[in-house]
């Protein structure tokens, strides 16, 4: 059988990249092949590891989780139709904090590379040295914390300048003041979700369930995003840098596509073993992830789009109120608050 233990210098090796990516004045990770098809970064043996493992899981008799934006029901605020009357009066200071906020969210994803893990190999009684979960600590985090926050090394930028990117792209370089950004988007503490295993173990969980649900949610924002940039009516004097801006939204979907893929992977990996207790008794790997997965997708699906919405609403209304036609577009934002996103 073909060994699926890899070295922490395959999962971050990159393509040999023919041209580099670059944008609105930002040098980039990732690049072109001979054949113009963009590469993500790290992902030369990272993708055909996570295949491997997932092919593994799935010859053992076990599923993937659920993780795609099927679970998320609630629509964004602003929804499609009223960031576009926004934007047709104007009022870009929504998007562009959206945008903003985004790339620095992504920049705290470096905190991946440094993290302090624990060995689940500790407390799980299968060998994990041919999973996922396995190589957690030999890349696999570090890779993820690289493509969000970028790479010392390298001074490349990663999502967070890209994003940053595409914001000057269509608005240009400092359009609007600089947010603020909430300290976590991730569900807070409300005590112990999984107490019959050691609590730095369950801490870690939730950590890559919590980053998981982030990566669903992104994907959401990536299609309302690229629907804005892609109208003919928007950015009416600057289709060329909305046309770029598109294409490195597209970029980041396939840097991100393998983060949701790994993760996704590993979950269910616990999930199909077996977990030794505090007490040293075996517990099922499901009856340990179903129910930190549920309470963690309920979080980010319903509690905190609901939460956001609610703190944006007066914010938003002050600034459609100070608007000369004020009264009017607030009328017109709220009769289409009913439009699907």
């Amino acid at each position: 059988m073909e060994s699926l233990v890899y070295t922490r210098e395959q999962l971050l090796a990159e393509h040999p990249y023919a041209t580099p990516l670059e944008a609105a004045g930002y040098r980039l990770h990732g690049g072109f092949d001979e054949h113009g098809t963009y590469q993500p970064p790290r992902t030369l043996h990272r993708w055909p590891a996570v295949r491997a493992w997932q092919a593994r899981l799935a010859a053992g008799g076990f599923p993937l989780i659920d993780a795609d934006t099927r679970l998320l029901a609630t629509d964004v605020f602003p929804n499609f139709a009223q960031q576009k009357l926004l934007l047709q009066n104007g009022l870009g200071q929504s998007l562009w904090n959206t945008l903003t906020i985004t790339g620095v969210i992504e920049a705290r994803g470096r905190i991946l590379v440094d993290l302090p893990t624990p060995d689940f190999q500790r407390i799980l009684v299968e060998d994990v040295s041919q999973t996922g979960i396995g190589h957690l600590r030999k890349g696999l985090l570090t890779a993820h914390g690289m493509d969000e926050g970028g790479d010392p090394a390298t001074q490349l930028g990663a999502h967070d300048q890209m994003w940053f990117a595409i914001r000057d792209l269509v608005f240009g370089k400092g359009a609007y003041p600089e947010p603020e950004v909430p300290a976590n988007i991730g569900r807070p503490d409300g005590g112990r979700l999984a107490p019959q295993i050691p609590l730095p173990y369950e801490q870690m969980l939730s950590l890559l369930m919590n980053v998981l649900m982030i990566e669903v949610r992104a994907e959401k924002v990536f299609d309302f995003v690229q629907r804005l940039l892609s109208d003919a009516e928007l950015f009416t004097d600057r289709r060329a840098e909305a046309a770029l801006a598109h294409a490195m939204v597209d970029r980041i979907r396939a840097d991100e596509a393998i983060h949701v893929s790994y993760l996704q992977l590993v979950l269910s990996e616990m999930r199909s073993f077996t977990f030794r207790a505090e007490d040293g008794h075996p517990v099922p790997g499901d009856s340990v992830i179903d129910p930190m997965w549920t309470t963690l997708v309920h979080w980010h699906a319903v509690e905190n789009p609901r939460l956001a919405a609610e703190a944006l609403r007066p914010v938003m209304e002050q600034r459609i109120r100070a608007h000369a036609d004020g009264a009017l577009i607030a009328e017109r934002f709220a009769a289409l608050s009913s439009q699907s996103a």
